[in-house]
């Protein structure tokens, strides 16, 4: 299952930097994850200061 990044998404861009398959791009007001990229690695959340990517 996909991660999504929630409204709670500060607009810093630690999550598109640090995913491996470059599922995150900016959205207006929160980053979004390509749902048919994201590989479930989680690595949006380990890096995310807020929490805002969980599994969908």
């Amino acid at each position: 299952m996909a991660y999504k990044i929630s409204e709670d998404c500060i607009m810093c861009g630690a999550c598109a930097d640090e995913c491996p398959v470059n599922a995150i791009t900016e959205g207006d007001g929160v980053y979004v994850i390509d749902a048919d990229s994201c590989i479930d690695c989680a690595s949006c959340a380990d890096t995310c200061p807020v929490g805002a990517p969980s599994e969908a």
